[in-house]
């Protein structure tokens, strides 16, 4: 539809004086001081506000030519809208849809919110954020990739970010922001592996006695859990009373890394389990309650790596090497020393897949042992200078060295 002008009509520019101006429908026009017109436009398209000029009227340029201008700039935006989603007039860059990514999961009660708040804040946000969330594409996450290993971040560090960009892709288009053909391939880098620390029975004890002499009156039990039940840190914090069968030793467990799960535990984290359920006020309440402020939402404790910490150095360990995540692969370890089956192993680690467990059959299996036996030699004790040196030439008697060469045959 043609635009109808009041004000800019062809009479008025040309009455125009010198220095005035006239402006309607975002186009303007101006009489300088040599007496030429000059035409600017001044619109919003796409939610950005364009302001240039167009041109003068000594070099032909007239109101139709601003107009058809802005009606170019209006195509060429909606051209770039086609992709997009029904309803979706304008782009979400990577920094808008981040502030929304992270609104929705604090009202879902996401995972690693503070982790994934840090990594989008320093790391993706600075170098992707004005970025279209649906023109992402796997050339610009390999050089996002190389910028950061560039800066000294590891493999690991890197896919862990890109771990979080890609449950935001899959999220959008979850929410109908992009289209799943919008979300590029991720390139991930294949991770140094790290050795699996395990603790001796000795450590284990000393660990024990470390986290009951702690001040915090509930590390001792996150210990127990992570010795007796080979759990994830996460899913020892989140038990609750009403979610174990004590009759069967079972945990529900709810919301597990690879799905629900029913755990199975010892004997011993049972019984101290219902001593410490007939000393809590909430008998079906959480097993690790908070009073922490920023953990009410959660109504559990949220992190327990500042009391092991110091249950760790009281006994003596190295804080380097001794994690929460050390209790669990010990007690896989133990699990795989003691011949069990690898499905039941799975069954009680909540692995999803057999080929993580494999991990710790093949450094700890017995059959490594036995295996690694067969080719046992003996070495001498023995070892002298003496066998290193040349020898003289009445040792080698009439001994000679002889140059081999080798014979040319016909092929």
């Amino acid at each position: 539809m043609a635009l109808k002008f009041a004000r800019l009509t062809r009479p008025a520019i040309r009455a125009l004086a010198i220095g005035g101006k006239l402006a309607e429908h975002g186009i303007t026009a101006e009489r300088q001081r040599n007496g030429d017109v000059r035409y600017t436009i001044n619109v919003m398209v796409d939610g950005q506000r364009i302001h240039r000029v167009v041109g003068r009227e000594s070099e032909g340029v007239t109101r139709e030519q601003a107009e058809r201008a802005i009606g170019s700039l209006r195509t060429k935006a909606r051209e770039g809208r086609l992709d997009l989603p029904t309803g979706r007039k304008l782009y979400r860059t990577l920094s808008e849809a981040a502030e929304e990514y992270i609104k929705r999961l604090e009202e879902t009660d996401g995972k690693n919110i503070a982790i994934k708040k840090r990594q989008l804040k320093l790391y993706l946000k600075p170098k992707l954020g004005a970025e279209r969330l649906d023109k992402l594409s796997e050339f610009g996450l390999k050089k996002y990739r190389k910028e950061r290993m560039a800066s000294g971040a590891s493999a690991a560090t890197i896919n862990r970010e890109l771990a979080t960009l890609s449950h935001l892709l899959r999220s959008a288009a979850d929410w109908k922001w992009i289209k799943r053909d919008d979300v590029p391939s991720i390139p991930m880098e294949k991770e140094a592996r790290k050795s699996i620390a395990i603790l001796t029975d000795k450590q284990s004890e000393a660990l024990m006695k470390a986290a009951m002499a702690d001040q915090d009156g509930y590390v001792w039990l996150f210990v127990a859990f992570g010795l007796n039940a080979a759990m994830r840190h996460r899913e020892i914090l989140k038990v609750r009373y009403d979610q174990i069968d004590f009759p069967n030793r079972r945990i529900f467990i709810p919301d597990a890394k690879a799905g629900e799960r029913e755990q199975p535990i010892t004997a011993a984290l049972a019984e101290v389990l219902k001593k410490q359920r007939g000393m809590e006020k909430d008998k079906d309440g959480w097993v690790f309650p908070t009073k922490i402020p920023k953990q009410a939402k959660a109504g559990h404790r949220t992190n327990m790596a500042r009391p092991f910490l110091r249950s760790v150095v009281r006994a003596k360990l190295d804080p380097d090497k001794v994690t929460p995540h050390t209790m669990r692969h010990t007690a896989i370890t133990r699990l795989v020393k003691a011949k069990v089956d690898l499905p039941t192993i799975q069954r009680i680690s909540g692995h999803k897949t057999l080929a993580m467990v494999l991990r710790y059959t093949h450094v700890h299996g017995d059959h490594i042992d036995v295996a690694i036996d067969a080719i046992n030699t003996p070495i001498p004790d023995a070892i002298t200078q003496e066998l290193h040196t040349p020898l003289s030439a009445e040792e080698r008697g009439d001994q000679r060295v002889v140059a081999l060469k080798r014979r040319k045959t016909a092929i």
